[in-house]
């Protein structure tokens, strides 16, 4: 390891934005075609490729976590008039197939994206198959970009029809009965709007297969701010259609529905539920003619209500299933049982962990709990459609836990019993360890909770512990198949993971606690974790490593700025660290309902309060760092990672050699999906830096 590090030359760029100092020496970080840009980033890479490479171990670090990212993984079933399509990857493969099952039984490979591109570079996005199981829509996209191109092909012969359809990010499909047209959401030609909105406009679309996308019909969307995302969902015998939106990533829904009865494909849409309103709300109409909704209005936990879908404002609603005060309502699924009325199957989650139970469907009355594996999470939550002959009295489950990779229940209603269907092809490669969660206190005197993974047999004495969070857009972290986390576990470790509040693992409140001015609460949080695994003897500073990624990296960023004291390491992966200038880049400005925008005064206070980039203090001992960043990101600027590696490689005090701040950067791979191989490959990276810095690992 050198002695210095990599020149960054310091400006003085200074702002005063509503009479606010703010400093940015390393401005020039965030034009990555800058030739000086450039030409720090090779040399950054040039230092982090010597340092991980001479890291100890690592051969071995590969092989445990290569054997644990490739124990495969199944999907629950989607049926679709006697057929069933799923997904399922074996061990030696890069990327999960898509499947279907026919009614007699026979499996046929119908799309595997590394025979589309044998590079790996390819990942299969979403699918979709019509309502009479003949047709597929799917969507791949190259190179981590996430720009969907939506095909369709003929599921019996698997010939493509059509394809591709580009500008169809995050785009859900809606297919009316007989396969000839569907409903879809595409950003609009992109010489049609502002260049540094070209990420944005969506609209609906009606579509015909074989047709030219540019001859749609417009059904939705263009009165709207520029900002909304939209999905798209049928009733199953194509009678209603129901559009949800909102504005970017915000928790404010608004949904309209419309009859498409009188046969007209483009009808007036009616709005039941505004965004202004400031509530979430997502409606199904089952087989039965009723719409079902999940909502938050007046219940920040959810509650279930029931409309006419001829009259669906929310004045007509009619409650079926209440607030739970200690769980979060998640979804349902109408359910035709054979030989008993129709049943309710409702998920919810209890502080992270699911549940499900089986209701009346007309009275939402509780008839049974269904049994589930265990401590874990339901990923999917299936029933037959309704031209599916056999297996009505059936719900199919995709579940998985900290030690079970992704796999596939049955719950029969007729014999109350759950039975595993299939299972991951490589289990086996999964170790013992106990896993507790825990209860702590926060700054402020609010109780938080904590899933903690342990040996089976831990060493006495405390352990080299990771912890990890995310906090924010009220994304649960709830128990699941975590391959870093075994192979931290199996090597004599501690892995922990708090529920931190701007999640919402105890509803739409303790989103709303975490985020906008309530942000530094997440970090208390956070903090507080630390400081409860070290007082109940699990570790110690000295042994103590973080990580996370996109808001996660916000919030290691922030940790690691706040209490450098507290922390041995930290990994911050894909990370946001710029909040005064986030907007300006990418998917930015989506995310002001969250953060607050820099355009406002006394928003722009609360984001330099915490902004990680701007709270560095000069000659201050950091842990070890490892920023990690993908070129290719289309959610997260890497400037914010190169900018803060630049001020932290000029204000830490500690010896490059003992704690090292570095630069991972990846190529043709952005913030989402990614093959096995990289995935390894990463995770080594990151493994073998905590590993090492923590003594997890030793030379």
């Amino acid at each position: 390891m050198p002695e210095s590090y990599p020149n960054a030359h310091r400006t003085d760029t200074v702002e005063t934005p509503h009479g606010f100092e703010v400093r940015d020496p390393y401005r020039w970080l965030e034009d990555p075609s800058d030739p000086a840009c450039e030409a720090w980033s090779r040399e950054q890479d040039r230092l982090t490729d010597a340092w991980l490479r001479d890291l100890p171990r690592r051969e071995e670090i590969t092989e445990r976590l290569s054997a644990l990212l490739r124990t495969g993984s199944v999907s629950a079933p989607v049926w679709r008039n006697g057929r069933s399509f799923f997904t399922r990857r074996e061990s030696d493969q890069e990327f999960p197939v898509l499947f279907v099952r026919e009614p007699s039984g026979t499996v046929r490979q119908l799309l595997d994206v590394t025979e589309l591109d044998p590079s790996g570079l390819t990942t299969l996005d979403r699918w979709s198959p019509s309502p009479e199981g003949d047709r597929l829509a799917y969507q791949v996209s190259s190179g981590g970009d996430e720009e969907s191109l939506l095909h369709v092909l003929d599921v019996t012969t698997g010939e493509p029809l059509e394809g591709p359809i580009d500008r169809c990010r995050y785009s859900s499909v809606a297919w009316l009965p007989g396969g000839a047209e569907f409903y879809y959401v595409r950003r609009i030609a992109p010489e049609l709007v502002p260049e540094d909105e070209r990420q944005f406009h969506r609209r609906v679309w009606l579509h015909r297969v074989g047709s030219d996308p540019d001859e749609d019909v417009l059904v939705h969307g263009e009165q709207l701010h520029h900002t909304y995302f939209y999905s798209v969902s049928l009733s199953p015998d194509g009678s209603w259609l129901l559009v949800h939106g909102s504005p970017g990533t915000a928790r404010r829904d608004s949904l309209w529905i419309a009859d498409l009865r009188n046969g007209e494909r483009v009808p007036e849409l009616r709005r039941v539920l505004d965004d202004e309103q400031g509530v979430q709300a997502s409606a199904r109409v089952e087989p039965d003619g009723w719409m079902y909704i999940r909502t938050t209005l007046d219940a920040p936990r959810g509650r279930l209500c029931v409309a006419d879908p001829n009259r669906p404002d929310p004045t007509d609603w009619t409650e079926l299933i209440p607030e739970d005060p200690e769980s979060v309502l998640e979804t349902s699924r109408w359910l035709d049982s054979t030989g008993s009325d129709p049943r309710l199957a409702v998920l919810r989650t209890a502080h992270a962990v699911s549940e499900l139970t089986l209701h009346d469907a007309g009275t939402g009355e509780l008839r049974r709990a269904v049994p589930l594996p265990g401590t874990g999470q339901v990923t999917t939550m299936n029933t037959v459609d309704t031209r599916t002959t056999t297996g009505r009295d059936r719900i199919w489950l995709g579940w998985t836990d900290f030690a079970t990779p992704p796999c596939v229940y049955s719950y029969s209603v007729a014999t109350d019993e759950t039975e595993a269907v299939e299972h991951a092809p490589g289990q086996e490669a999964v170790p013992e360890i106990t896993s507790t969660q825990l209860s702590y206190s926060s700054a402020d005197g609010t109780t938080v909770r904590m899933f903690v993974l342990a040996p089976a047999t831990p060493p006495h004495g405390p352990l080299p512990t990771l912890l990890t969070g995310y906090g924010g857009f009220a994304l649960s972290r709830e128990p699941a198949y975590t391959p870093n986390a075994l192979a931290w576990v199996a090597a004599g470790g501690v892995w922990a993971l708090p529920s931190l509040r701007g999640g919402a693992e105890e509803g739409e409140q303790w989103h709303r606690a975490g985020m906008r001015e309530n942000k530094q609460r997440v970090f208390d949080d956070f903090h507080a974790a630390a400081e409860h695994l070290i007082e109940r003897g699990w570790t110690t500073s000295e042994q103590l490593a973080i990580s996370g990624g996109s808001n996660g990296g916000l919030l290691v960023g922030a940790a690691l700025t706040q209490r450098p004291e507290l922390y041995r390491a930290v990994v911050c992966s894909a990370p946001l660290l710029d909040m005064v200038r986030y907007e300006k880049f990418l998917l930015g400005r989506l995310w002001s309902e969250e953060y607050g925008s820099a355009e406002n005064p006394e928003e722009l206070e609360w984001l330099l309060s915490y902004s990680p980039y701007h709270n560095i203090g000069e000659a201050t001992e950091y842990p070890a760092v490892l920023l990690s960043v993908f070129e290719s990101d289309s959610r997260v600027d890497p400037m914010h990672a190169r900018k803060m590696c630049a001020a932290l490689q000029h204000a830490t005090s500690s010896p490059p050699d003992k704690r090292p701040v570095l630069l991972r950067r990846e190529t043709e791979v952005g913030h989402s999906a990614r093959s096995v191989s990289r995935s390894v490959g990463m995770a080594t990276d990151h493994f073998a830096f905590l590993a090492e810095a923590t003594g997890l690992i030793r030379k």
